[in-house]
C-alpha cells in the first residue's frame, strides 16, 4: 500500500480522544516503509494541530470533509474547495423554512463563526466570530454547520438533508443533531482522490479506515477499506473489510499486518 488514509474520531482515536502508543508506532512504521499517511477528517485544521502534537506531524491532512487540504508541518491551508456564500445562504434559508428552529455556524479555513442563537455540542473556540447569518455568509465557507436544539438526530438530519438536495453536499459524523454542508461534489473521497493523483497513486494502492456516513465516499473509493467494529451501518456496507474497534486499536492492528 502506498497511501494510508484514516479518519480520526471513532476510528484512529480512542473514545476518550487519545491516540495510543500502538497506533503512533503503527503509523510511523507505515511511513518508514514508504507509505504516505493522510488524516482525513471532518475536523477543522485547528483540531488537527492539537492531534499532531500527540501523534506527530504526518504531512498533509484533509479537513472539513474534503473542503481543505492542510499542511500539518507548516500549519497552512494549501488547497480549498469552499462553499460559495450565496449558495450557503440559499441552503440555510431553505433549511430554516423547512425545519424551524435550526441554527447555523460556519467553518472558514482557520476560523469559526456562529449566529447568536447557535448552541454547539462542543465549546466555542477562542476567537469565535458571532454575527448574523447573512454576515457570516458574505464570503465562501469551508462548511456550514447546522443543528437543532430540540429535534433528535435522525429526524433533524433526514429533514434538513432532504432540503439541501443538489445545491450542496450534506453529511454527518456523529450522534448529535448536527448536519455538515459542503460545496457540491466535495467529500473526503474527492479530496483524497485528488491528493493521490498528485502523488501518482491509484485507488488500488490506497487503504482507508472510517466509521461514519461522512467516510462512506472514501471507503467506497479506496481499493482496500476497513470499517471499525463500532462503525455506523452505512460505513460497514461501504467498506471492503472490517477490523476491531477504535478502542481496540483496529487501525493499528491492520497496519501491523500490512507493514510487518
Amino acid at each position: 500500500m502506498k497511501v494510508v488514509a484514516t479518519d480520526l474520531d471513532g476510528t484512529l482515536l480512542h473514545s476518550d480522544g487519545t491516540v495510543s502508543p500502538r497506533s503512533r508506532a503503527a503509523l510511523a512504521r507505515a511511513e518508514d516503509a514508504g507509505a504516505t499517511v493522510v488524516f482525513v477528517s471532518g475536523r477543522p485544521p485547528r483540531w488537527i494541530d492539537v492531534l499532531a502534537e500527540e501523534v506527530g506531524s504526518h504531512g498533509l491532512a484533509i479537513c472539513a470533509n474534503g473542503a481543505l487540504v492542510y499542511d500539518v508541518r507548516t500549519r497552512e491551508v494549501v488547497e480549498e474547495h469552499g462553499l460559495p456564500g450565496d449558495v450557503a445562504l440559499q441552503v440555510a434559508q431553505a433549511i430554516r423554512a423547512s425545519v424551524p428552529g435550526a441554527t447555523f455556524a460556519i467553518e472558514r479555513r482557520l476560523t469559526f463563526g456562529q449566529e447568536p442563537s447557535f448552541r454547539g455540542t462542543w465549546p466555542a473556540p477562542d476567537g469565535t466570530v458571532v454575527a448574523e447569518l447573512e454576515e457570516l455568509l458574505a464570503e465562501p465557507v469551508s462548511k456550514l454547520v447546522v443543528t437543532h436544539p430540540e429535534l433528535d438526530a435522525p429526524e433533524f438530519i433526514s429533514r434538513a438533508a432532504a432540503v439541501v438536495g443538489s445545491l450542496a453536499a450534506a453529511t454527518y459524523s456523529g450522534h448529535a443533531p448536527v448536519l455538515e454542508v459542503s460545496r457540491a461534489g466535495v467529500s473526503k473521497a474527492s479530496a483524497l482522490a485528488a491528493l493521490c493523483g498528485s502523488l501518482g497513486v491509484d485507488a488500488h494502492d490506497v487503504v482507508a479506515f472510517g466509521d461514519m456516513p461522512n467516510d462512506v465516499p472514501m471507503l467506497t473509493w479506496a481499493g482496500t477499506s476497513y470499517a471499525v467494529r463500532n462503525a455506523h451501518p452505512d460505513a460497514v456496507a461501504a467498506a471492503t473489510h472490517r477490523c476491531p474497534s477504535n478502542d481496540e486499536d483496529g487501525v493499528a492492528q491492520v497496519l501491523e499486518h500490512l507493514f510487518p
